[in-house]
């Protein structure tokens, strides 16, 4: 026996005797359950699953009832309902066993005992549940120990793991999404199941892939998930660019920094200081290209020269293929990447403000974030390195200050548009415009003239004739 949130008893209770009037059992099941474990006694979570053995729409629909709540959802299909109450989404489902066919990870469903209903559930820390029937308010069942493995931090399935991958191989991913995210060890019979069933993560849709690899992107320390993904052979299955990072080449005696092991030190540096996901995708992104440009000069060393631009290149492909979003955050994500490195040549003493204005103009608004990731794709060591390269960037970042209070670049729009072009050159719409709006671009980045439209004008006036000819 337990005792329940006092913030949650009420509604539990009025739960426990909408099912007693039913004569049905009920039980709150899942992540509820395991939080309020892992969160000493005070869950936050407000989508609460409950399981009864009987209709879970027939107890949703009592429980709206004495709740005295209309918001209610039916999914006849499912057999399941959500009640809305307060800020709380409420779920019933009826207890169910399951089976599953070879190249389906959809079950075929049969009404079943709670015993069955955990049977079924990926892992045993979400195979825990409390009864709500007045008589055994708050009683535990706990057939799997899992309150044993929370104590001991560890991720393991219920029953067989390579039976429990095998009828739904997202499962896997789960138990890679949930070690990540409680810094929890994956059991070894579950960690060596996973290896072999790997392959079968093919029958599982990109958007499913996607939504537990974004909570492992989001986790406070990522790295957890990805070093797991690649050592249970996941990772291949989806991401193999992130794979191919791995490793280190040898020759005349020098070698190369491991770039997997390098991108997960940048993607854990850039959660530390960011809530943003895609910020961190331009971290997971920033060096996809290294393998393909590496080269060893003599005398040099190892090169990856252009991996930025061949990395932005990758960006929509891989966005796609992984089930990404192919808007404005794929575009932000691949101007990051294509600019990650040009911050860092911008540190010489003897740097021109029309550098810092290209930079500018070419980041916009997303110029900070540039230079968050720059300053966490510094991965060394050497302490010593670290401070130089960290002076360096608040050198970089003064620069960027004091040129955008004098010229106001990061938002910039051409102070001369198409129409006044047109009407000043007396000229039709055509490639003239274009070519005038980029010369004008140009000669305020570097600094010929100012941001304003009267020197802008100006300027116009001074270069119309060379334009005229080309009209000519």
């Amino acid at each position: 026996m337990i005792d329940i949130p006092e913030k949650h008893k009420t509604i539990f209770k009025t739960i426990g005797e909408a099912a007693d009037s039913l004569d049905q059992r009920v039980f709150v099941v899942g992540g509820y359950v395991r939080d309020y474990y892992l969160q000493n006694r005070d869950s936050e979570t407000k989508d609460i699953d409950f399981v009864t053995v009987g209709s879970g729409i027939q107890l949703a629909k009592k429980v709206a009832e004495k709740l005295n709540t209309s918001t209610i959802s039916l999914f006849k299909q499912f057999g399941t309902a959500q009640v809305k109450y307060g800020d709380m989404d409420l779920e019933f489902v009826g207890a169910r066993k399951e089976s599953y066919r070879r190249n389906s990870r959809k079950p075929i469903v049969e009404d079943g005992t709670l015993e069955d209903d955990q049977l079924r559930r990926d892992l045993t820390i979400n195979a825990l549940s409390w009864c709500l029937n007045p008589d055994s308010f708050g009683v535990l069942h706990d057939p799997f120990e899992g309150i044993q493995d929370l104590q001991n931090e560890i991720i393991r399935t219920p029953i067989d793991p390579e039976k429990t991958f095998d009828d739904d191989p997202l499962r896997m991913m789960r138990a890679v999404r949930f070690a990540t995210q409680l810094d929890f060890s994956i059991e070894d019979e579950t960690m060596n199941a996973i290896k072999k069933m790997a392959p079968r993560l093919s029958i599982i849709s990109k958007e499913r892939i996607i939504d537990e690899l974004n909570k492992i992107v989001m986790a406070p320390t990522p790295s957890i998930g990805f070093a797991l993904l690649m050592k249970s052979n996941l990772l291949n299955q989806f991401f193999p660019e992130m794979v191919n990072l791995k490793g280190i080449d040898e020759k005349k005696g020098q070698r190369h920094k491991d770039n997997f092991w390098h991108t997960l030190k940048v993607l854990d540096n850039t959660a530390e200081v960011s809530e943003n996901l895609w910020l961190r995708w331009a971290a997971i992104m920033h060096d996809i290209a290294k393998p393909v440009t590496k080269k060893f000069i003599k005398g040099t060393g190892w090169t990856f020269h252009g991996h930025d631009a061949v990395g932005a290149k990758w960006v929509p492909r891989i966005f796609r293929r992984l089930g990404l979003p192919l808007d404005e955050r794929m575009r932000y994500v691949k101007k990051l990447v294509r600019l990650h490195l040009r911050p860092i040549a911008l540190v010489s003493d003897e740097v021109s403000d029309s550098a810092v204005r290209r930079l500018i103009y070419e980041a916009g608004d997303e110029i900070d974030d540039l230079m968050t990731l720059c300053r966490a794709d510094i991965t060394s060591k050497n302490e010593w390195r670290v401070q130089k390269y960290l002076q360096n960037f608040d050198r970089v970042e003064k620069k960027i200050e004091e040129v955008e209070e004098k010229d106001r670049i990061r938002k910039w729009k051409n102070p001369i548009g198409g129409e006044e072009i047109m009407e000043t050159l007396d000229v039709e719409p055509g490639p003239i415009v274009g070519e005038v709006k980029e010369t004008i671009k140009n000669a305020i980045l570097d600094g010929e003239i100012a941001n304003n439209h009267d020197e802008a004008y100006q300027y116009l006036l001074q270069i119309k004739d060379q334009f005229l000819k080309k009209k000519d």
